[in-house]
């Protein structure tokens, strides 16, 4: 048998054939003429090398060889259409795989998206890889991550950002801080205070210093503490101040208070990042397409729709 010439179509006819007990009957349902089945048929005895078909009381029955041959067809005729369905689903983005890399902050409000994302598409597996900002653009530096979340997107030209979500930076002190309720609280007041500040390179502690430095204020004291969780909890234990994300307050408030401070909170907002000439998986077109029509409903972030539906504008014209 020359089992390398059989194709699908010569499979799907025979099929057909055997389902109808016709070559009239096959050659008007797969809109063929009659020689053309016929033909068909011939091509298919002389691969096997049996005869296929026979005529039966005014039906064309399969023969011993073309039962078999019949069985092999559904078989993989089936498996094809499993397939086809499969590659539907992934090219959709309703099935596949995509990850993303997040600096440390945004786990606080990633879930709020990938939550109900995940619930419309289970069969979309996401990878989630969080670190801080220099771990997150060593990995963006590697390729190794499609989507990725920074509040200071990398400066280069291969970047494309869209500025998702408000990330606004309050003064944070625990829930029986002697500054709490002080009216015209000023960070001139607080300078003799220890501060809790995340390590060099944090985006957070960038836009901070950068206000002080803007403000002429010059901390007295300072601490470095590798998370904001660990900072929050420092916090709570009464070990200093510290400027976090209101988000990050908001997810876990027990133990520690927004302090009301003039230029506060600091203006800073989370970017989806995509390299410009990465192709991205249909599934991570999918995940950025949910979250364009999910951040008025989950965050009363229109603007944010809108920067989404450029990035995946942009991310068509770079095809």
């Amino acid at each position: 048998m020359k089992i390398r010439q059989l194709t699908f179509r010569l499979l799907q006819v025979y099929a057909d054939v055997v389902r109808t007990g016709s070559i009239t009957a096959t050659a008007q349902r797969l809109h063929l003429t009659q020689p053309t089945v016929s033909q068909q048929l011939k091509r298919l005895k002389e691969i096997v090398g049996e005869p296929i078909v026979r005529q039966e009381e005014g039906r064309t029955v399969p023969t011993e060889v073309g039962q078999a041959l019949y069985q092999l067809s559904q078989d993989l005729l089936s498996r094809a259409d499993v397939f086809s369905q499969y590659l539907d689903e992934y090219n959709s983005g309703g099935r596949g795989h995509f990850s993303i890399g997040l600096v440390n902050t945004a786990q606080y409000v990633l879930p709020r998206l990938l939550g109900p994302f995940s619930q419309a598409n289970p069969k979309v597996d996401v990878t989630v890889e969080i670190g801080n900002r220099q771990q997150m653009l060593n990995r963006f530096e590697r390729h190794e991550d499609d989507i990725y979340i920074f509040s200071h997107p990398p400066g280069d030209e291969a970047v494309l950002a869209a500025p998702f979500l408000n990330n606004p930076l309050v003064v944070v002190g625990p829930t029986d801080c002697r500054w709490a309720g002080v009216e015209n609280l000023t960070m001139e007041a607080l300078k003799e205070e220890r501060f809790l500040l995340r390590e060099p390179g944090s985006a957070t502690r960038h836009t901070f210093e950068a206000w002080l430095h803007g403000v002429g204020i010059e901390l007295r004291s300072t601490q470095q503490i590798a998370s904001n969780e660990a900072i929050r909890l420092a916090v709570a234990s009464g070990m200093g101040l510290a400027v976090l994300s209101r988000h990050v307050v908001a997810d876990s408030p027990k133990g520690v208070q927004e302090l009301t401070l003039p230029g506060f909170p600091l203006k800073s907002r989370w970017h989806f990042v995509v390299r410009r000439e990465r192709r991205l998986p249909p599934a991570a077109y999918r995940f950025l397409s949910f979250v364009e029509s999910s951040l008025t409903q989950a965050f009363d972030e229109p603007e944010g729709g809108l920067a989404v539906a450029g990035l995946l504008e942009a991310l068509r014209d770079a095809r």
